[in-house]
């Protein structure tokens, strides 16, 4: 009886020990994150010149490492997801490589969206300076608050558009509707629709290509030779065009004829380098889809480490973006509609941020974009992967507003949506008798069993989750309203508090 009494005593003492271990790393990821801008509030007002207004500053500093935490545990899901999900890529190594990534993109080659913000969004005459400065702190608290709830419930929502929301409701909290560049945010607006679809189209597209050059193919390995390295030349050059013209925008934008010629030159270069490494890693290769598959694991990886460059130098922006407009506007006591000076101590804040706040909270997302959608391989992920480059570049040339975070993940359902066309002829081709697989299966004597068993099989053949793709349209389009209503109510506040 007392050995029976011990006994259960010790499991109790166990079990409050493993509750509080539990607690521990449940409060050691937002404590790492609060010491995070604490330390970015004290950069800050060692950076500032000492004025009236510098502890505005100091409080924007600590509101923009805030948002650059919830840039990186949200948006950074989009380009690491797929590769996660298809095994490509373990999540510590996701993260290591987004990380190192997104900050060098940051770092060598981010800031160029502070005119965007200051300049298209908002028509500068209509609002003086220092309401000015509020609206912005209202706005990058607004638009953090918000990416924080999506991350919290795992909706992988756009950033950007958490942004202008936000700048859109403080601005007419403060100055009334005339404030704003209403066509502006038309365009915006048309992008929940451009983006997704797009996204979609390509990925499927890249999938078919695929799917009819290499995996429906009798000899796999011989074709996946012969294409894969094509494939991978495509890729080089299209990655190649697609950071000289958004990923490096900052420091370096060549013409169009140059664009054109680095794409070239660089699938050339791309071409002669995968094509003895494809040869090499297909040899003794089984003619099965699965080990095919495969050869796409480092060109995913790539694609991937390419994407997160990219989105570190665009969108470290939509943290540091308002935070430099407040800045700027109160060392020159009046607003900069262009040519806004960007510290580097400010965009090392948009950079830590993002990485830390990757490396915190964005393991949920990166689940949900690789995993709760629909089932990824290497080959589908690299097609999701390559389209969001290919669809942010032919926006660009037609001038379309497109969101990388819709146009992912609209590249994950359109694989999605066409495995699941293919799975279902499937399933109805295999329904059909042999002796007659060139009738039409509809004018088949088929008993009403029949039916219903290929209705229940169809109905397994779901490939992509329904729920997922309702909720996160839904986030999609609140956002903006969401972010600006929410902005609106701490424009108020701050300016019943400090104006």
């Amino acid at each position: 009886m007392a050995k029976s009494v011990l006994d259960k005593d010790l499991q109790r003492v166990s079990g409050l020990e493993d509750a509080t271990q539990d607690l521990a790393r449940a409060l050691a990821a937002p404590g790492i994150a609060l010491v995070f801008l604490l330390l970015a509030a004290v950069w800050a007002s060692y950076a500032v010149t000492d004025g009236p207004m510098s502890y505005l500053v100091v409080i924007a500093a600590a509101i923009a490492g805030y948002m650059a935490l919830n840039v990186g545990a949200n948006d950074v899901a989009n380009n690491m997801g797929p590769a996660v999900g298809s095994k490509a890529l373990t999540m510590g190594g996701a993260l290591l490589i987004a990380a190192i990534f997104e900050a060098a993109g940051a770092l060598l080659a981010g800031g160029d969206v502070v005119n965007t913000v200051a300049r298209d969004l908002l028509i500068g005459d209509a609002i003086p300076p220092g309401q000015f400065v509020l609206l912005m702190m209202a706005a990058l608290l607004a638009s953090a608050l918000w990416v924080n709830l999506a991350t919290y419930i795992g909706a992988p929502v756009s950033t950007t558009h958490a942004v202008v929301g936000g700048v859109v409701g403080a601005g007419v909290a403060a100055s009334g509707v005339g404030s704003v560049a209403w066509p502006v945010i038309g365009t915006i607006a048309a992008s929940w629709v451009i983006s997704p679809v797009l996204g979609g189209l390509f990925a499927a597209l890249l999938l078919l290509l695929i799917k009819h050059t290499i995996t429906d193919r009798i000899d796999k390995v011989s074709a996946a030779r012969i294409w894969v390295p094509i494939i991978v030349a495509g890729m080089t050059g299209i990655f190649a065009m697609y950071i000289a013209t958004k990923g490096l925008s900052r420091i370096w934008a060549p013409d169009l004829p140059v664009v054109l010629a680095l794409g070239i030159v660089c699938a050339a270069l791309g071409w002669i380098g995968a094509m003895p490494l494809v040869r090499f890693q297909s040899i003794g290769m089984e003619n099965r889809k699965k080990h095919v598959s495969t050869l796409f694991r480092l060109p995913l990886v790539v694609a991937a480490a390419l994407l997160s460059f990219a989105h570190g130098a665009n969108d470290v922006a939509n943290a540091i973006g308002p935070f430099a407009a407040i800045v700027t506007t109160l060392q020159s006591g009046q607003m900069e509609s262009s040519g806004l000076a960007l510290p580097f101590w400010v965009l090392a804040i948009g950079a830590i941020g993002i990485s830390l706040g990757l490396a915190l909270f964005g393991p949920r997302l990166i689940r949900t974009v690789g995993e709760q959608i629909t089932k990824l391989n290497e080959i589908r992920a690299y097609c999701v992967a390559l389209s969001a480059a290919v669809t942010v570049l032919v926006a660009s040339a037609l001038g379309l507003p497109v969101s990388s975070t819709h146009i992912a993940v609209g590249g994950i359902f359109g694989v999605g949506f066409l495995r699941e066309y293919y799975s279902r002829r499937d399933l109805d081709f295999a329904a059909v008798p042999i002796h007659a697989k060139h009738v039409d299966p509809a004018a088949l004597n088929a008993t009403p069993e029949d039916a219903l068993s290929r209705e229940r099989k169809s109905e397994r053949r779901k490939l992509v989750r329904r729920q997922h793709v309702t909720g996160i349209a839904a986030a999609w389009i609140i956002t903006v309203p969401a972010s600006a209503v929410l902005a609106a109510i701490l424009f108020w506040i701050l300016d019943l508090v400090i104006g």
